[in-house]
């Protein structure tokens, strides 16, 4: 598959035809690679989408209309190749659309289209779900893209810090090892001071933190607090923030709709913070990625 590549004075970005996934960002201002570079010893990707569902499904399948369907953790986006729809000086639109294969895990005839502009110091990155179908569909969508920590040469991964643009301490739920799914009723408070969380060598140790309905705008910090890299998402329902055990980088995963609660086997229509697509209409949704 192709990779396609956008450059201007202050950054160059690589995109990739297999998942539509970023794969590459490199700060021509501070001469350095930012996305993390896929090593598998950690974690084998860069940024891949999360389509059509974010995280995992209660004992790894859903329920819709009676029918029990298997499913996967962080949907069949990533791994499967998109077509190119458009390419430009500034932007990559690719595109996939469900088949015969998607449908016997997931029952909804879409069209999904992810398009990357490249921005001065920015890389907005929309995504457009449009139902083919008859019937309204239910899905969640969500980034996962991962920064290299630490960045400076002589600092190492707990000088850095989290960034929030919010007055109160934000309240995270932590994932179930078992089923990978979120344990709603064991809420945790993240102290922040000034803004900021120091990251710790062991804050992932349980997986993922998971926010809900709290974070629109979060990013990474120098040691001296100022930000490193960032992510606004306006009107997002749920955030991420992970590493894997020992790794060199941190996710900011912007969702909208999240992994089940434990223990959940309602219908899919019932999920809390399921996104409902009329038949025939289109969602669109986007997020930025700014490089300080």
């Amino acid at each position: 598959m192709a990779v396609h590549t956008l450059e201007n004075d202050r950054l160059a970005i690589t995109i990739d035809d297999h998942g539509a996934e970023l794969s590459r960002i490199f700060d021509k201002k501070n001469n350095r690679d930012v996305l993390w570079e896929a090593d598998p010893k950690f974690w084998k990707r860069h940024a891949p989408i999360l389509f059509p569902n974010v995280g995992r499904h209660y004992e790894a399948n859903y329920r819709y209309k009676g029918v029990t369907y298997p499913s996967q953790a962080h949907g069949f986006a990533r791994d499967t190749d998109f077509t190119l729809f458009s390419e430009t000086e500034t932007s990559v639109t690719h595109r996939i659309t469900s088949t015969p294969e998607t449908k016997k895990g997931y029952p909804f005839d879409f069209v999904l289209t992810v398009t990357q502009t490249l921005k001065g110091n920015e890389i907005q990155v929309e995504w457009d779900v449009e139902n083919t179908g008859d019937d309204v569909m239910y899905f969640t969508i969500g980034g996962h893209p991962a920064f290299k920590v630490p960045a400076l040469p002589g600092t190492k991964y707990s000088d850095y810090k989290l960034l929030f643009h919010t007055e109160k301490d934000p309240v995270y739920f932590l994932i179930d090892q078992k089923y990978g799914t979120i344990l709603a009723d064991q809420s945790r408070v993240l102290p922040l001071e000034n803004g900021s969380a120091q990251l710790t060598d062991h804050m992932f140790d349980n997986d993922a933190l998971v926010f809900d309905h709290q974070i629109d705008w979060a990013g990474i910090g120098y040691p001296d607090g100022t930000p490193y890299v960032s992510l606004s998402c306006p009107g997002f329902t749920s955030f991420g923030i992970w590493a894997a055990k020992g790794a060199p980088f941190v996710c900011l995963e912007p969702w909208l709709g999240r992994a089940d609660n434990y223990g959940f086997t309602g219908d899919l229509s019932e999920k809390p913070d399921i996104n409902r697509l009329e038949a025939h209409k289109t969602f669109h949704a986007q997020y930025t990625i700014t490089i300080h």
